[in-house]
């Protein structure tokens, strides 16, 4: 099926979100559409899916024009959608998932979930997805949950294929698996089209690529471009893709974890015995899947949460036990994974939300007072330095894009004197160009001396940026290996592997394919 874009133009208030776009995909094609955070990307797409009515254009399948008044009439028209954030129900099983919003019915009028099997069945089979249609959805990992998603919208017989970010949650074999079904998708006739920002990704898979760049289409390139191209005609200006940094001099242990167990509501362990060590002007990254215990040992580390067991020491002080506001008082620069809910106050102004955890010290106040023109004068100088793209200072920080509220929290936990950096996703929202801004002030910190803790799933964020890693898996470290290990032994210790048998499994790897590729397929450039 062909599908085309002519001059979608959506608008949210004085935000020009899409601005009349332009867009073509041949029938059998994979069609990248490349651009920065808050470029528009989602939002097109999500016009073409039927959850937007657009304020101008067409939408044409075929050569034919088509609207729709809702999703249900985008896959009655043969589109489907994968959203970046799966739309399961964890306590189904997968055969349910595949009937809701369909449901499949007998001669009785009941739900026939065995047609649902068979479906499943049928789909999972021809492309060798190696589904369980009984398996239930919160037990299968993340890349077995984007199958699913991808088997629903193929059992609606879709025709076009929209991916979301679908790399966002995967490890890189999981990402080669996806890249795998994308061809053989294309094979069977089924059009794609490809949202991301990885741009090794879409030099592996893309046959054509659009770049849009706030809100409008800045140009196309063929998969042949370069990343540095690609990166330029994201942001509009040359982007340094690498980062610059010395071996690190590193010092004496100054943070240290030992036997560390953190228990959810249920009693489950995901931090489970966890001992970690950084020295001075280090920066120790712990990858891993989201879900595997990055996230609770970090905010163990500030305090949001209390272990059951073991100590988390900064220059020999134990800090379990200690209050929040405590830790941070003691140099802890801490940027949270979700800002939305631990980084910023919404209904706050940018200036204020700058000075979260200092406006009661000096010099953003005299003894009970704030000091407004100092609060002031820190945010013009603070959003000029950093980057913050804001109307003025004095608004509600809800008024900046996601990326820009990214950018406050990073500023202010960025612009004290640190005994310890913790960094939970720090470029989530960022774009190429800011991204480079932020890895280069992070490494400014280790080379002031700071020990640095970097928590992300951007497996190349980890490579460029660490001295050392800790791989998570399922609430433990399965092993802490030199910042410049093989990713196909980092994927493969992602998946629970432990460090010799994937060293040992990555060797054959890379033996039968007869040199050293990435997970893209690309000749590694490391």
């Amino acid at each position: 099926m062909k599908l085309e874009l002519r001059g979608i133009t959506k608008v949210f208030g004085s935000l020009v979100a899409n601005d009349h776009i332009d867009l073509v995909v041949e029938p059998g094609e994979i069609h990248a559409l490349l651009g920065e955070n808050g470029a528009g990307k989602s939002t097109l797409m999500n016009v073409l899916y039927g959850l937007y009515d657009p304020d101008d254009g067409q939408i044409l399948l075929d050569d034919r024009p088509v609207t729709f008044a809702g999703p249900g009439d985008a896959v009655a028209a043969g589109i489907g959608m994968v959203h970046q954030h799966f739309m399961l129900v964890p306590v189904f099983t997968v055969a349910e998932s595949l009937a809701l919003g369909y449901e499949p019915t007998g001669a009785t009028g009941l739900i026939d979930l065995a047609e649902s099997r068979r479906r499943v069945q049928e789909i999972s089979d021809r492309f060798g997805f190696d589904v369980d249609p009984d398996a239930l959805i919160e037990d299968l990992p993340v890349g077995a949950q984007q199958r699913v998603e991808i088997i629903k919208a193929l059992s609606r017989d879709a025709k076009v294929l929209i991916l979301d970010e679908p790399t966002a949650v995967l490890t890189p074999q999981e990402t080669d698996e996806l890249i795998t079904i994308m061809r053989q998708l294309k094979e069977s006739g089924t059009s794609i089209v490809f949202i991301t920002h990885k741009l090794r990704e879409v030099r592996a898979v893309a046959d054509r690529i659009t770049v849009i760049r706030r809100g409008k289409v800045v140009g196309e390139a063929e998969p042949t471009t370069t990343e540095t191209e690609l990166a330029s005609l994201m942001v509009g200006r040359a982007v340094n893709l690498g980062v610059d940094k010395d071996p690190a001099q590193a010092g004496e242990e100054s943070f240290v974890i030992q036997d560390l167990t953190v228990l959810d509501a249920t009693g489950k362990a995901m931090v489970d015995d966890v001992s970690l060590s950084v020295r001075r002007g280090e920066i120790v990254a712990v990858a891993g899947v989201q879900g595997n215990g990055q996230t609770e040992l970090a905010e163990a580390i500030l305090g949001l949460t209390e272990p059951v067991k073991g100590s988390i020491a900064l220059d020999g002080t134990n800090l379990v036990g200690r209050g929040v506001k405590e830790r941070l008082r003691a140099g802890i620069g801490f940027v949270p994974e979700d800002r939305s809910t631990d980084g910023i106050i919404s209904s706050f102004s940018i200036a204020e939300n700058l000075v979260l955890d200092m406006y009661d010290t000096e010099p953003f106040a005299s003894g009970v007072a704030m000091r407004p023109s100092v609060v002031q004068e820190n945010a013009e100088r603070r959003s000029a330095e950093f980057d913050i793209r804001l109307t003025a200072i004095s608004d509600p920080i809800s008024t900046l894009s996601g990326g820009n509220q990214q950018k406050v929290v990073i500023a202010r936990e960025m612009s004290r004197p640190l005994r310890l950096l913790v960094a939970s996703q720090p470029t989530r929202g960022l774009d190429v160009g800011s991204i480079e801004f932020m890895h280069k002030r992070i490494v400014e910190e280790r080379d002031k001396g700071t020990p640095v803790v970097i928590v992300s799933t951007e497996l190349d964020e980890v490579l460029a940026l660490a001295d050392r890693i800790a791989v998570m898996y399922r609430g433990r470290v399965v092993g802490v290996v030199d910042g410049d290990t093989d990713r196909d032994v980092l994927g493969l210790m992602m998946a629970g592997v432990p460090l010799e048998e994937a060293q040992a499994q990555a060797a054959e790897h890379h033996t039968t394919l007869g040199g050293g590729t990435d997970a893209a397929g690309q000749e590694e450039t490391r």
